[in-house]
């Protein structure tokens, strides 16, 4: 794997370590469920008239017939565009709203420590699927990578902050079943796609251009069927629009990317590995833009996952 690959991964992890930070006053604007929805809308428009623009498109159609022209089919439904629906539903639709049910009954700070176990299922299902192993330093810096991140989520709350976010909602094993079905979700849906995408022959816009407009699709049919918690707590106003579609852009259109075009060439194991590091990377925006100075375990998780992503780039 070449480090450009494990740069655009950690490339996603910093758009979804932005990402979160400016998701807040929209989020609690409109409603977790609702944000999620407008954002997907957001994100979709962006990425299909990318792809459209790019003639993108055409490559999942292509690629879904073993490439080349000739053999394309009448039907516009091809396996390649089946896997990418999947994947979507999987990971975006089914995994953010594991992700949020967490969140909700366990707060953002045990909700992390699950869901940044989708690092550690990815390399395990790349094992069991993909045949890829990590072995001797990789191994090593994998292992202080995982480690630090865990350590900067576990011990990087300080003691003067609020207990609001730490309090325990309802059943303690129900939280816990969702974030690790979450982490599991985004471990799958992403190496579903890794024979895909390794074929060179997908566009990753309209890959992920497709991703998402299956998952809005999902949750339009939450939204109509007239469950309470789709609907905008809050009316939608420009502003909040505004900071919803750069977020879209940013997170979900910058950083799903990413991690699409680093699969075509990279270790599905390290890809997620390295984009996992998105609780580190929010230490530093938490202290240049809140003014917020990290706990002494966040500095130590951070210190770590550096060490051991120069272990696994030095090799």
């Amino acid at each position: 794997m070449t480090i450009a690959y494990e740069v655009m991964a950690v490339g996603a992890a910093a758009c979804w370590a932005v990402g979160s930070l400016s998701s807040a006053p929209a989020s609690a604007h409109l409603g977790a469920v609702a944000f999620s929805r407008w954002r997907m809308l957001c994100a979709s428009l962006l990425l299909g008239s990318l792809a459209l623009w790019q003639g993108g498109w055409a490559t999942l159609v292509v690629a879904g017939q073993g490439g080349g022209t000739g053999g394309l089919h009448s039907s516009w439904f091809t396996p390649a565009i089946g896997l990418l629906m999947a994947s979507g539903l999987i990971g975006i639709f089914l995994g953010d709203s594991a992700l949020f049910g967490c969140m909700n009954r366990l707060g953002p700070r045990r909700s992390g420590v699950l869901f940044a176990c989708h690092a550690l299922f990815s390399a395990l299902l790349a094992w069991l699927w993909l045949g890829e192993t990590l072995a001797g330093r990789v191994l090593l810096g994998a292992g202080l990578l995982v480690a630090g991140v865990m350590l900067a989520i576990v011990w990087g709350k300080r003691q003067d902050e609020g207990h609001a976010w730490e309090q325990v909602n309802g059943p303690l094993w129900v939280g816990v079943a969702l974030g690790l079905l979450a982490a599991l979700c985004q471990a799958v849906a992403t190496l579903m796609l890794k024979p895909l995408m390794s074929s060179g022959t997908v566009d990753p816009v309209a890959a992920s251009a497709l991703r998402m407009i299956t998952a809005l699709g999902a949750h339009g049919l939450l939204w109509l069927s007239g469950w309470p918690t789709a609907r905008c707590v809050q009316p939608l106003t420009w502003g909040v629009l505004g900071r919803t579609a750069f977020n879209a852009a940013l997170a979900m259109g910058l950083g799903m990317t990413l991690i699409l075009t680093a699969l075509q060439g990279g270790s599905a194991g390290l890809v997620a590995i390295f984009s996992s590091v998105t609780p580190v990377l929010v230490l530093p925006l938490l202290w240049l833009v809140y003014r917020r100075h990290p706990a002494w375990g966040a500095w130590a998780g951070a210190v770590l996952t550096v060490v051991g992503g120069a272990v696994i780039l030095l090799r």
